[in-house]
């Protein structure tokens, strides 16, 4: 007994030190974020909005998630996954699944259900995996590098990089200036969505740079783009009618239409993901569905 019971007081006593240490790192971001924060309002937010959304907890600085932004890296995420027999086999059950959204979709917009399909099975395996990163943590924490004095304490941070993955501080600068005005720009569409819809902000997860929902839309494209498939008066990407419309709008916008070519497919692909690899994979399963 008195093994378990030193066991029990040293379980306790780790998750104190981490939840002291949690509040410590949550209070340190309130004095990152000040800066963003006034810039918020300026921009026309309501004040008293922005201060609740920030005082949230699980609102923090997440230095240690947006410094692979500044380290350079070859890998590649394995596309072959999407166009296995199984994969295939799961789009197809998906395709019954949703045909009545995706016939909607198909009829409304001009494109072709398969390649909705595709794009969704290769955005978040078909709606099954969304990402698990504080949408509001990655685009607010990227955004303040913007502030001079955030940038310096960023890169004097210890342990954020390791050996030779720190970049030379010129690129860092430069990725910093680029990186934080893209940010604060998804930023502010994130929030005018969310206060659109009625969502919470702090709720809210997705990939590593902020794209969200089952059609991984970034929020400015949100804005553009989304579309209210199934005709409830809202617009949530993480239902699966308004991810198919959505998707399809897109694409349209783009310039996909019915008949279209392989070489203008995979151009109108290219769009929303600028990788060819990315295009390849997407096409190969529109094919195989097509077919």
């Amino acid at each position: 007994m008195d093994f378990y019971f030193r066991r029990h007081i040293l379980f306790i006593i780790c998750v104190w030190i981490v939840s002291i240490s949690s509040v410590v790192f949550a209070q340190d971001s309130a004095g990152y974020y000040a800066s963003l924060q006034e810039r918020l309002v300026e921009d026309g937010f309501n004040k008293n909005w922005i201060e609740t959304v920030y005082k949230q907890r699980g609102v923090v600085f997440e230095a240690k998630s947006i410094s692979r932004y500044f380290i350079h890296s070859e890998a590649t995420l394995d596309y072959d996954q999407f166009t296995t027999d199984d994969a295939i086999a799961r789009a197809r059950r998906y395709m019954e699944k949703y045909n009545d959204e995706l016939e909607r979709a198909e009829k409304e917009y001009g494109v072709d259900k398969e390649v909705i399909i595709a794009i969704i099975l290769v955005e978040t395996h078909l709606g099954t995996y969304t990402g698990r990163s504080s949408i509001l943590n990655t685009l607010s924490t990227m955004a303040s590098l913007a502030d001079l004095w955030v940038r310096g304490e960023f890169w004097e941070m210890n342990g954020l990089f390791s050996g030779k993955e720190k970049p030379d501080r010129e690129d860092f600068e430069e990725t910093a200036s680029f990186r934080s005005n893209w940010a604060y720009a998804e930023l502010k569409a994130f929030l005018e969505y969310v206060k659109q819809e009625g969502m919470d902000p702090v709720k809210l997860k997705g990939s590593m740079a902020g794209a969200m929902g089952f059609a991984q839309f970034m929020p400015t494209n949100i804005l553009m783009f989304a579309r209210d498939g199934n005709k409830d008066g809202r617009i949530d990407l993480f239902h699966h009618s308004d991810s198919i419309a959505s998707v399809a709008n897109y694409l349209r916008h783009f310039g996909w239409q019915p008949g279209i070519s392989k070489r203008q497919a995979k151009k109108v692909i290219y769009h929303y993901n600028h990788s060819d690899y990315y295009v390849k994979a997407v096409y190969k399963i529109f094919a195989a569905l097509k077919g």
